[in-house]
């Protein structure tokens, strides 16, 4: 198993989120702000990555989370928001440096508000394998 492609997968899964016609004008970030910007924008999140190595040669499988965070009122936005994202990701062809993307497929999502209530947050979980 190795951990080698992590940087790789998240620039890609950062590329294409960012050229995804269906996302323009939503900011696409890897850490929380200081004081969350105004508006929705998409965060990619944590991840978990497990050993998929065969007789064939290594593997991994990443299952990494990514979310939308909305303050505009209701879910609509945030959902719409996340439908898009699930479109770009869900069996994208990523390019990555040093391995090879096998399949990326969405496991589950989990929408809820925040504090008072006034910000929405969907947490989408995708499992990307890979072999190296």
């Amino acid at each position: 198993m190795s951990y080698q492609a992590a940087a790789a997968l998240q620039a890609a899964i950062f590329a294409r989120l960012t050229s995804y016609p269906a996302l323009a004008g939503v900011s696409v970030i890897d850490a929380m702000p200081s004081g969350a910007p105004p508006g929705s924008f998409v965060l990619i999140g944590p991840e978990l990555v497990l050993d998929q190595s065969d007789k064939s040669g290594g593997g991994a499988e990443h299952r990494f989370d990514v979310a939308v965070i909305s303050d505009e009122a209701g879910f609509l936005t945030a959902k719409q928001i996340a439908g898009a994202v699930s479109q770009a990701l869900v069996d994208a062809h990523l390019t990555l440096a040093g391995a090879d993307l096998v399949s990326i497929s969405f496991m589950r999502a989990t929408a809820r508000r925040l504090g008072e209530g006034a910000v929405r947050r969907i947490d989408m979980t995708f499992r990307a394998r890979i072999a190296l």
